[in-house]
């Protein structure tokens, strides 16, 4: 099980007219921001996987944020712009001109995908392949791309506004596509 991220604090998805919003934080730092944003009483995930690092004389295992650089907040919009006063905080991402929310179902999928602890990873931000839903298992309902790698099946679930994803090894027979539609994504991969 993976250490506390900040995802103990996740409430309905898009409860109450609130939504959630990427905060661009200074890389490193994700876990202290987390704390002043809980301090301030903001509803926050901080999706973390773990990492083996060697080191001269050992080799340790570190968690890491999935996504290096921001954390998501649960708000409404009238507290939004109070957000950025929170130390460690650059930016709401957006579009030049406004903050624009995250999905919750991209949320929801990403949240599915650290609670079910299967060694998720960050992973390059994909356009292309098939898109399917997983129909059964620990991350039921949840949608992405399906890639093979290395004979093995990755579930890759992106968060379209940041331009990141998070890729996470799979049994194929939770995928609700036809066996012939999972081959022909993992081909289009290569």
């Amino acid at each position: 099980m993976l250490p506390d991220c900040g995802s103990r604090l996740l409430p309905g998805l898009g409860e109450n007219g609130h939504e959630w919003f990427a905060a661009h934080v200074r890389s490193g730092r994700e876990h202290l921001c987390v704390r002043h944003l809980e301090m301030r009483g903001y509803k926050v995930f901080l999706p973390c996987y773990y990492e083996h690092r060697r080191w001269s004389d050992s080799i340790k295992r570190i968690y890491k944020p999935l996504f290096a650089g921001y954390v998501f907040c649960l708000i409404d919009g009238e507290v939004l712009g109070k957000l950025v006063t929170t130390p460690g905080v650059i930016r709401i991402v957006g579009d030049g001109r406004r903050p624009i929310p995250v999905p919750g179902d991209e949320i929801d999928a990403i949240r599915r995908v650290v609670e079910a602890g299967l060694g998720a990873e960050p992973t390059a931000f994909l356009q292309a392949g098939e898109r399917v839903r997983v129909g059964i298992g620990p991350l039921q309902g949840a949608e992405g791309i399906v890639l093979r790698m290395n004979n093995r099946h990755r579930l890759v679930i992106s968060v379209s506004i940041l331009q990141r994803s998070v890729a996470v090894e799979i049994d194929p027979a939770w995928v609700s596509i036809p066996p012939e539609g999972l081959m022909r994504a993992a081909r289009s991969s290569h």
